[in-house]
């Protein structure tokens, strides 16, 4: 992609509500390796090619979770589309909704708890909370990725945030 080039398919673009015609894409142009990043790690975070102990379904489920937890109404939406091509079903699916807290397997509540704790109050994790992850059988690498969602995850709220904003100051 060029440095100056702008994806049409980007999820932050389209989900924050950039028109092409916008001073905000405008103003982004000279940015687009930044989107490009950003994309590629979304990419990595929800449809990776080697997904471990957290598929595809399992990942946009989360994703949808955080989503609504933060309010983002259209990444959520972006996200249950994911979810609905992983082909989540039943209480994997049931992740997508944050008022759902109970599961009868052991590792989707760890999923759902660290998922929420990260997305309100990720100041407030700590070594116990991990060890919750690994009590229900989440391994190290699985952690990791659960992680590395998560962190994606806020990054990415906060971008398309911020970029609502400036196109409503625009």
């Amino acid at each position: 992609m060029e440095a100056d080039t702008l994806n049409d398919d980007d999820v932050v673009l389209r989900e924050a509500g950039i028109p092409a015609d916008s001073p905000v894409q405008a103003a982004l142009s000279g940015r687009a390796d930044i989107l490009a990043m950003t994309q590629k790690a979304h990419d990595a975070a929800l449809t990776p090619a080697e997904p471990g102990g957290l598929s595809h379904a399992l990942r946009a489920a989360l994703a949808v979770r955080a989503a609504r937890l933060h309010g983002e109404a259209s990444l959520a939406a972006h996200y249950a589309s994911l979810m609905a091509e992983a082909g989540a079903e039943g209480d994997v699916a049931a992740l997508a909704e944050p008022a759902t807290k109970d599961f009868a397997d052991r590792r989707l509540a760890a999923f759902a708890a660290y998922t929420d704790l990260a997305s309100l109050a990720p100041k407030d994790a700590t070594e116990a909370d991990i060890a919750a992850l690994k009590a229900a059988g989440i391994g190290d690498a699985d952690i990791v990725r659960l992680a590395e969602l998560t962190a994606f995850l806020a990054y990415q709220f906060r971008v398309v945030a911020g970029l609502k904003l400036m196109q409503a100051t625009a």
